[in-house]
């Protein structure tokens, strides 16, 4: 049995940035269970889902110089692509193609489903986190960040102005980092 490494944010963030196939190891194995998570909320689909977890990983491997630790951690960043890549998939044209061809597949059996591996992100605590927040910010956080919606988007599902959506997701967000903090 071999014992993984263990590397700070910042060891890993250098070796990422150096190409180094044993980070990328390391990362896919200690974050994709979480990244597929959020895209599989976002998308729903299974194949889908994976394929999306293989192009996040993708644009990281591409994208790492663009990570910039002053404005978050490392998690924040992966999540964000991986979040971006679903949202970006389910306003594809091809997206909107699959759903009218497999929806009927998909309302006949869902077989799919005993075969995939749901790894819950709560296991990172997100859950109690949420919790926490005013109800009217939870909203806002869950339509955004797990659900795939803009801004614009639930504005108009929840009947309110744009920019309370924003003043509400400004909020929630400092709000959560005194909570985080």
């Amino acid at each position: 049995m071999l014992v993984q490494p263990s590397y700070t944010d910042q060891q890993l963030i250098d070796l990422l940035k150096r190409k180094d196939q044993r980070a990328y190891i390391y990362l896919y194995d200690n974050y994709a269970a979480a990244l597929f998570g959020m895209i599989k909320r976002i998308v729903g689909e299974s194949e889908e889902s994976t394929d999306l977890l293989q192009e996040t990983f993708v644009k990281i491997w591409r994208n790492i110089d663009q990570f910039d630790a002053s404005k978050g951690r490392l998690f924040t960043w992966l999540v964000q692509v991986a979040r971006n890549t679903a949202i970006d998939f389910k306003r594809s044209s091809q997206s909107k193609r699959n759903n009218q061809t497999n929806s009927i597949e998909l309302m006949i059996t869902d077989e799919d489903e005993k075969w995939v591996t749901y790894i819950s992100t709560d296991h990172l605590g997100l859950n109690k986190v949420m919790e926490r927040l005013r109800e009217d910010y939870r909203i806002i956080i869950d339509m955004a960040y797990f659900q795939g919606y803009t801004q614009d988007e639930i504005s108009k599902v929840l009947d309110i102005p744009l920019g309370t959506v924003k003043t509400r997701a400004r909020a929630a967000l400092i709000q959560l980092k005194q909570i985080l903090g």
